[in-house]
């Protein structure tokens, strides 16, 4: 699996490029910065990163705090499908998430991404459904 992109050795600009965006959405996360990783999404977009849809400042704040908590992403691009001005990406994850107490939750499942091409080209976030197929403490 993709694993620890260190901020700078990729170019967190969007793309129009599928396989690539993965890499940027993984790139940004383990920035562990909100506002970077919340740039992907369009404003109107959905995301169940937290367990439960969320949307325009909610979806921000949750995921903000989220990764403020530290946790690590990896993740391989397995598909691609494009519909005009619309793509879905599927990815197999694992991210470890620390908790409170100093353990950690590692999950692993499969993400279906939902994005949508701008003006300028470059694909943004719609719909980020992550499935966790199983969860360890």
């Amino acid at each position: 699996m993709a694993t620890d992109i260190q901020p700078g050795t990729l170019d967190l600009e969007l793309t129009d490029d599928p396989e690539q965006q993965n890499e940027v959405f993984l790139a940004a996360f383990n920035t562990n910065d909100g506002k970077i990783f919340d740039s992907l999404y369009r404003e109107d977009a959905i995301s169940n990163l937290s367990g439960r849809p969320l949307t325009g400042e909610e979806r921000t704040r949750v995921i903000t705090e989220m990764l403020a908590g530290g946790p690590r992403l990896a993740a391989d691009f397995k598909g691609a499908y494009i519909a005009g001005d619309v793509l879905l990406i599927f990815v197999e994850y694992d991210l470890d998430l620390p908790d409170p107490e100093g353990g950690h939750k590692r999950m692993h499942g499969i993400c279906t991404d939902v994005l949508r091409r701008g003006d300028d080209g470059k694909w943004r976030m719609v719909v980020d459904r992550p499935v966790a197929l199983e969860t360890t403490a």
